[in-house]
């Protein structure tokens, strides 16, 4: 994410000038305001031209409030903290552009799914033809039906293979494709730990939330992803850090731990294993196997807010309060909002709602002393691992967000997504009066 250039000023005048604290981008010349207007409507993949430059897409006064003024009477005025947390940005100024032309992509293919070896194959071989170095995970091409299908051969001789948790790909990789359902984004987001590649996501799965595009016409699509023409929604990820007490170092091989994490992400302190997770829908932490209650505290910078008394809790980003959170009754939030969630899984409480709190805050969660089981957690469905008293999971909003490429805008894909898949607000229609006749 890309800090802003001009910070919110406030003039350091005498406190009685109300004029002299205010946002640069909201009383900048006019001009800015007139380009925003101007621009066309439609923002499809197809129809937007390809930018190198956000700038005239900056916000206007129609895109938010006036900034607030920060004098309070004659000699009260609010501290100035230097410290900038999380920039937040205009959805509209999100677009793709290239430094260089990119040259690799990651093709990453739902296994055991026979109906996308066809799209699969489509796929690869356009890359190929336009002189695209494609990267395809190993064991998918280990496939019986891939493996024993001679006219793929040349196609295939032309692949970079690499295995998960072995081979590290974070720094060859220009822009990952996904074919599947919502399952291989998450995946695609657990391979980088650090700085993600846009993701382009086809719906070829089941539910299809975070994957916008269809495959019908892909060849045009990928190629004005290639050129820089699109727009992005950055989805922000989380942070987390498992802090286990007396465990034992696990075995390294090439650099990557068996549980998926790089061994720069490992550290060794006395009595101590530290793990980090970058997480893209949410950590759950649950009870378990146990017929007891999870018994969990929670922390918010470092205060203890609450105990957890009940099947769990969940922790998640935006684009995870449309998953488990919204199953478990939290609302739903478009994936530009800063913040995270703490939605309570089956709480013996029935004043128990879940909350939304800043993304700049670290959450940490810890085990109740007097907790009569144990808990677990699992980072997007995946690495569940046991959490014993003395453990703590730390929580906060990473600084690497995942770029995932609209179809059309964040805004119109996000609400068809939940038309089309959740059915947001669907129902009958309610009739209207009958008009009738007046009587003579």
């Amino acid at each position: 994410m890309e800090m802003n250039r001009e910070k919110l000023c406030a003039s350091k005048a005498d406190g009685s000038s109300d004029s002299a604290y205010h946002c640069s981008t909201c009383h900048d010349d006019e001009e800015w305001s007139n380009t925003s207007r101007g621009r066309a409507k439609s923002r499809s993949l197809s129809a937007s031209p390809a930018l190198g430059s956000t700038k005239e897409f900056r916000r206007t006064r129609s895109l938010h409030g006036p900034c607030p003024v920060t004098t309070f009477g004659p000699k009260a005025c609010m501290l100035q903290n230097p410290k900038t947390i999380m920039h937040i940005q205009d959805p509209a100024s999100q677009r793709l552009t290239w430094n260089k032309p990119p040259k690799s992509v990651l093709v990453i293919k739902k296994i055991r799914d026979a109906s996308l070896l066809q799209p699969f194959k489509d796929l690869c071989v356009y890359l190929t033809e336009n002189n695209m170095i494609v990267y395809v995970e190993k064991k998918v091409l280990e496939d019986p039906a891939i493996a024993n299908d001679d006219n793929f051969g040349p196609v295939k001789k032309k692949f970079c293979t690499f295995r998960e948790d072995y081979d590290d790909i974070s720094n060859q990789i220009d822009f990952i494709i996904c074919l599947g359902g919502d399952g291989t984004l998450l995946y695609a987001s657990s391979l980088f730990q650090g700085s993600v590649p846009p993701v382009m996501a086809f719906h070829l799965g089941s539910l299809g939330f975070l994957t916008p595009f269809n495959f019908e016409n892909f060849q045009s699509q990928v190629t004005q992803v290639i050129e820089g023409n699109a727009a992005l929604v950055l989805r922000s990820r989380l942070k987390v850090k498992v802090v286990k007490e007396h465990r034992e170092k696990m075995a390294v091989q090439n650099g990557i731990e068996e549980n998926g994490v790089v061994s720069t992400n490992l550290e060794k302190e006395v009595g101590k294993q530290i793990m980090q997770y970058q997480v893209l829908n949410e950590v759950v932490v649950d009870r378990g196997p146990s017929s007891y209650l999870s018994n969990v505290d929670v922390f918010l910078d470092g205060h203890l807010i609450t105990t957890v008394q009940g099947d769990g809790v969940i922790v998640s980003t935006p684009t995870g309060s449309t998953a488990y959170a919204a199953a478990a009754g939290a609302s739903m939030i478009h994936p530009n909002v800063p913040a995270i969630m703490i939605t309570p899984i089956c709480p013996h409480s029935l004043s128990f709602r879940p909350i939304v709190v800043p993304a700049g805050v670290e959450l940490k969660i810890m085990l109740s002393p007097d907790a009569r089981n144990t808990a677990w957690v699992s980072f997007d469905g995946r690495k569940r691992q046991e959490i014993c008293h003395g453990d703590s999971i730390s929580i906060t909003t990473s600084c690497y967000p995942l770029p995932s490429i609209c179809f059309r805008d964040p805004v119109s894909d996000w609400f068809e997504s939940l038309a089309e898949c959740l059915h947001w607000n669907v129902r009958k229609k309610q009739n209207n009066f009958a008009v009738e006749e007046e009587e003579f």
